[in-house]
């Protein structure tokens, strides 16, 4: 049985300019740069400049010098344009595009390999398996394929036929290249690599240090991964000195060789403050980016346009096509301007918040002074909502004179004390931080000991609670946390 009714729902939808709102509220500095040089180029009715002077030339008369006229500006091409109106005003695309500012990139870690292995006295198909093999390495310069597998993938995608004891004396020859380790199956053969390219310097000079270390890394790597030292001690019939001074050998070798040129091939992300915040006595001050509020207006030649076709008697279609297109333009550089101006006012008023509830750690510079503070807090202060709060902390940084941090950073949750204070999770983890730094590094702080610790100082705090500070931090166990 069919049964008509009628029901009310409210329904948020977002329109269009305030989805693109949302996005300029949330790019840092860089991308904002980077998004109205896409605007300006986009429409021809906005310009850079003070919208003050672009108004005082209005108010002065219409038959006012505007300037010279855009030599690289055709009027019809652009009634042309097939391009719908909708995307002369806002940016519908749904995902956010990344954008880094690389100032350059060096050569790759695989071409330096390759570029050795062209300077040796090899057969081409010698060259062909160790680019293959180069090929195969991680970014940490590590084989982590079995020569098996590799072998299968010659011979089926290549149609090279190799025996595995070829494709190992081929591995053996990247194994000598530079930097010492690459190549290697595992952390043990790695750091074995460098110990002998060592050795192999001394020309066979004595070297306890590294002869010792050799015997660690080649007979007792468990127990050295598991720093129990004193198995070692025993085990290899050597005193503590002695095994300091081995340990110390192993500690200086790289575990990760083919991070060691990683510099030159990263793209460089260049952090912009969008808020310095200044102490002068016991005042803050706040001041942001000039960069976040450009001069922008709309073109006084557009202006005269949509006047001159206003003002035409019975148009004819081309007329009409003409102010549609001109009026369609001078909205969406008006909407951007004000969005750029909404950006900016919201950035103000909520660096202005959290100024105000973190002043005495703005003050100071004293971690501890942080006080709780979650997105709530502040979009409580300034009436609007937590997303909103969001997307201004999530990206954006901060200078200060103890430096320069995401403003994210400065958010956590609350913890309370033995005396009833709510103090900011922030506090109790410098001071976790201090106390594994000061500890005994013979006998370091297990998770229960550092949970007296904090307790003693009146933090009511579970272990399990401490354990995941601990990994935030990224403060290994205290088995790992082991030194002789």
């Amino acid at each position: 049985m069919l049964k008509q009714s009628l029901h009310q729902k409210l329904l948020q939808k977002l329109s269009p300019q305030q989805i693109q709102l949302m996005k300029l509220l949330q790019v840092p500095t860089l991308e904002l740069e980077a998004r109205i040089k896409e605007e300006l180029e986009a429409n021809p009715a906005l310009e850079e400049g003070r919208e003050e002077e672009e108004a005082m030339d209005t108010a002065d008369g219409l038959d006012d010098d505007r300037g010279e006229t855009r030599d690289d500006f055709d009027f019809d091409a652009y009634l042309d344009d097939p391009t719908p109106g909708y995307r002369y005003a806002v940016n519908n695309h749904a995902e956010h595009e990344d954008r880094e500012t690389a100032f350059g990139a060096g050569e790759t870690f695989s071409e330096r390999l390759s570029a050795q292995i062209g300077l040796l006295p090899v057969s081409d198909r010698q060259r062909m398996l160790a680019g293959f093999l180069i090929g195969n390495l991680d970014g940490a310069g590590y084989l982590r394929r079995d020569l098996y597998a590799i072998t299968s993938d010659l011979a089926f995608g290549q149609g090279v036929e190799v025996e595995e004891e070829e494709l190992e004396a081929v591995l053996e020859m990247i194994q000598n290249l530079d930097p010492a380790g690459v190549g290697a199956r595992d952390l043990r053969e790695c750091l074995l690599l460098q110990i002998d390219r060592k050795l192999e310097a001394l020309n066979g000079g004595e070297h306890t240090p590294l002869a010792l270390a050799h015997r660690i890394l080649e007979e007792q790597f468990e127990a050295f991964t598991k720093k129990h030292y004193d198995k070692l001690v025993a085990r290899l019939d050597a005193d503590e000195d002695a095994l300091r001074e081995a340990m110390s050998e192993i500690t200086r070798l790289n575990p990760k060789p083919g991070n060691s040129g990683a510099d030159n091939t990263r793209p460089i992300q260049a952090v912009v403050p969008d808020f310095h915040v200044a102490v002068e006595g016991d005042e803050l001050r706040l001041q942001i980016n000039g960069r976040n509020a450009p001069e922008l207006r709309v073109s006084g030649e557009y202006r005269d346009m949509m006047e001159g076709y206003a003002a035409a008697k019975d148009p004819d279609r081309s007329q009409k096509e003409a102010i549609t297109f001109v009026k369609r333009k001078v909205d969406a550089a008006k909407w951007f301007i004000d969005a750029i101006k909404q950006r900016q006012n919201t950035l103000r008023i909520t660096m202005q918040a959290i100024m105000q509830l973190q002043e005495a750690y703005f003050l100071s510079g004293d971690e501890t002074q942080l006080k709780p503070m979650i997105l709530k807090d502040i979009a409580e202060r300034i009436q609007m909502d937590i997303s909103t709060v969001s997307r201004v902390a999530n990206s954006k940084y901060v200078q200060t004179p103890y430096g320069t941090f995401l403003l994210k950073t400065l958010f956590s949750e609350s913890l309370t004390t033995d005396s009833g204070e709510e103090v900011s999770t922030r506090e109790v983890k410098k001071i976790l931080e201090e106390a594994a730094a000061s500890e005994d590094k013979r006998k370091p702080l297990s998770d229960e000991k550092l949970m007296q610790v904090l307790q003693k100082k009146g933090y009511k705090i579970a272990r399990r609670t401490v354990a995941k500070y601990r990994e935030q931090l990224g403060i290994p166990v205290a088995r790992l946390r082991k030194e002789l």
